[in-house]
């Protein structure tokens, strides 16, 4: 959730600060804040609001020199966004400052146990109490400030990552992680911290991710130490060489990340297949799956865990790895996949989906998953990041940085990296012939022209559709088959940005119920390729005409049925049923941004929402 930028060197910190804070504001932006130390003050503002808020207020209230800083930009989890609970927190001395991302679970008892020894707390945060549990114990033990963080660290529960200065010892800043990434970037006499690497790319491409349960003494002019936080052993930094670039962040031309983030599908499916996919030769080459391929051609099932859009991807994988591969495919919601007591064993392959690599309850699963036996194989796009590490094997989609809130991009990319593993398992198995296994190989190879050729063609129609519904209080969404999971991400794309009540449906459940809920006030958006359940789904559209609901159809170009009964058709190229959740999902990503644009809504950074869900 939180994002989290600290700097220790010979530059001027708060510029860089800020500018990392504002690269970090898709993992919350309730409220943010700053630190800075000058030599002899230590400087602190915050703010309920966004960046741009801090800015205005810090210019105001502090000065903004000084080579040493910390930032933070808030989702908020205990307590209310205000400018008390923004972060940094300072003890109770005023000598410590620190920043956190995460929960500390058990606050609770700590705090009372510190109120009893005489400690004043201003915020209703848990990273108050852990600032002053530090202080504490630095105090009760008379230890240095890396020891007394450690040693505060084994006594809390929780998921966190989190930055902490001692204006006292100025010349360090110790960090630490356990279920929150943490990236140190190393550079000459200087030192930046950060949630991810974005805030640091233009003054060093060397990079430090700490490992969960591992904390480092970050100093001026000393080599960097890390130790394990549970019995203080020193670990060997790993310094990784960054493969992202300035442009992947930055918005291009584009009046928000999402549009280009859309508009990028072409080229990052294509970038994600590249190398894997040779439609020319019948070959389908994934290292994590070649050197794996046993486990799932044995695999008795496939359990897919995953969250939010994932979990759409995850859905749309059942549908086509029992199609191809003929094994039985479980699709699970992460957050509840650990708290059932889950039948899962050595015979099972877990499939985990997740964009940011982070999200806390997807991995949390993989290490239930681990326990029982079972292989984990993940999909994610940022490397290096934890689940990534934490799966026995994997595959990366190459979507590139995803900064806006609601996943695009990502969804299609994963889509791209499911297909290929349920093509690569049925020519395994045996279970598709030789010509169905070439046509979809050729096929897919071509989806990145038909989604290059959808966005242009149903921009403009999204837009003027757009501008008829934007004021719509609820909206349904139907798909059947392969574009059901499209139906729900539709639905949850509008509800995201947008705000509008919606959801996603199997066709033909809606009379079961939802019928109920339409009239001519309800715009209701009905998948209808020609591929697939075409005339099951034209039955479905006729029962929505005759109680006066208002029809989107999107349909395969050149339909005719489908357009005869429809209010509004948006056309996309021809493919086979199980590719099209490519493409029909690209008009339904336009729709919601156009509507979120025209209803005046924050389209990159939606209220009480977050990029990377770190915590449970």
């Amino acid at each position: 959730m939180c994002g989290i930028v600290g700097y220790i060197g010979f530059r001027e910190a708060y510029p860089i600060v800020i500018k990392g804070l504002k690269r970090l504001e898709y993992r919350g932006y309730d409220s943010a804040g700053i630190m800075l130390f000058d030599g002899t003050d230590l400087k602190v503002s915050k703010t309920k609001g966004k960046v741009s808020d801090l800015e205005e207020k810090s210019s105001k209230e502090i000065t903004t020199n000084g080579t040493i800083g910390m930032g933070h930009t808030r989702w908020a989890t205990h307590g209310v966004p205000n400018d008390v609970n923004s972060h940094p927190h300072l003890s109770n001395s005023g000598n410590l400052a620190i920043i956190h991302n995460g929960i500390i679970e058990n606050y609770e008892p700590l705090k009372k146990e510190l109120i009893n020894r005489g400690y004043i707390f201003q915020s209703d945060t848990d990273t108050e109490v852990l600032i002053n549990l530090i202080e504490d114990v630095q105090k009760k033990d008379n230890l240095k400030l890396g020891k007394a963080v450690q040693i505060a660290l084994n006594q809390v529960v929780g998921a966190y990552a989190i930055c902490v200065f001692d204006k006292q010892k100025p010349d360090e800043i110790i960090v630490a992680r356990l279920g929150s990434p943490l990236a140190i970037g190393v550079g000459e006499n200087e030192f930046f911290i950060a949630s991810d690497a974005s805030p640091f790319i233009e003054y060093t491409s060397n990079a430090i991710y700490l490992e969960d349960e591992e904390m480092a003494i970050v100093r001026l002019h000393k080599p960097l130490k890390i130790r394990k936080i549970k019995d203080d052993s020193l670990v060997d930094p790993y310094i990784q060489e960054l493969q992202m670039n300035l442009e992947q962040i930055e918005k291009g031309g584009y009046d928000h990340f999402m549009l280009k983030e859309i508009y990028e599908q072409p080229n990052v499916i294509k970038d994600t297949y590249r190398g894997r996919l040779h439609a020319n030769t019948g070959l389908i080459q994934m290292a994590g799956i070649e050197d794996n391929l046993e486990k799932f051609l044995n695999a008795e099932r496939i359990i897919i865990i995953a969250c939010g859009t994932s979990w759409h991807a995850g859905l749309v994988a059942e549908y086509v790895i029992e199609e191809f591969a003929r094994i039985s495919v479980e699709v699970e919601y992460a957050s509840e996949f650990r708290y059932r007591n889950p039948i899962i064993g050595q015979k099972d392959v877990v499939i985990a989906i997740s964009q940011s690599g982070e999200t806390a309850d997807t991995l949390a699963a993989i290490k239930l998953a681990k326990e029982k036996g079972a292989f984990v194989f993940g999909v994610c796009n940022v490397v290096g990041s934890s689940i990534s590490r934490e799966t026995h094997a994997g595959a990366y989609t190459h979507a590139g940085p995803e900064i806006g809130v609601a996943s695009t991009k990502a969804f299609t990319t994963q889509i791209t990296v499911l297909t290929m593993i349920a093509l690569r398992l049925a020519k395994a198995k045996g279970t598709m012939s030789n010509s169905d296994f070439h046509r979809y190989l050729q096929e897919l190879e071509v989806i990145p022209e038909k989604v290059a050729e959808a966005l242009q063609s149903t921009n403009e129609i999204a837009k003027e559709i757009a501008t008829k519904y934007k004021d719509a209080p609820n909206c349904l969404y139907l798909g059947r088959g392969y574009n059901f999971p499209v139906a729900l991400e539709g639905a949850l794309k509008l509800k995201e940005i947008s705000y509008i009540h919606a959801e996603g449906y199997p066709a033909a459940e809606m009379k079961h119920g939802p019928i109920a809920l339409i009239d001519e006030k309800m715009p209701v958006v009905v998948i209808a390729p020609k591929q697939g359940h075409y005339d099951k789904v034209v039955s479905n559209i006729q029962e929505i005409k005759s109680r006066s609901g208002k029809i989107i159809a999107i349909v395969t170009k050149g339909d005719v049925q489908v357009k005869g009964l429809a209010d509004h058709v948006i056309e996309i190229p021809e493919t086979s049923d199980a590719l099209s959740p490519l493409l029909t999902t690209i008009p339904l990503q336009l729709l919601s941004y156009h509507i979120a644009v025209l209803r005046g809504c924050n389209v990159d950074q939606p209220r009480n929402l977050a990029k990377s869900v770190t915590v449970e």
